[in-house]
């Protein structure tokens, strides 16, 4: 059993910050490419960021110079540090990881969402 658990999310004001964290637990092996994605209200779940095992990174257009993904491998946990935020950046945010469990099996996993909501 693995699970990707979300956590820091909330209401920020335009221009404000937020850091989102994601923790996989279970039983893993090896956590390759996360990610986050987002979905805001009548559009489709997107990508925002992703980050290999080795560490490199990638960024929706829409993100680039204001968002950071980063991990920490030893706590099996994905970053998203959010800066100068602005309305159009609300929306539920996603983790996504792809792990390799310790019976060899491998699999694409999903966190539960976390809201971000950044409104004046």
């Amino acid at each position: 059993q693995v699970q990707l658990v979300e956590s820091g999310g909330g209401l920020v004001q335009p221009g404000g910050s937020l850091r989102l964290s994601c923790a996989a637990s279970g039983s893993i092996f090896k956590i390759n490419a996360m990610g986050w994605y987002r979905q805001a209200p009548g559009k489709q779940r997107e990508l925002v960021a992703g980050i290999t095992s080795g560490g490199t990174t990638n960024y929706a257009d829409s993100v680039k110079g204001r968002f950071t993904i980063s991990r920490d491998n030893a706590k099996n946990t994905v970053y998203l540090q959010m800066n100068s935020l602005k309305s159009e950046d609300t929306a539920v945010y996603y983790c996504n990881a792809d792990i390799y469990r310790l019976d060899w099996s491998s699999g694409n996993y999903w966190g539960q969402g976390t809201q971000v909501t950044v409104s004046s």
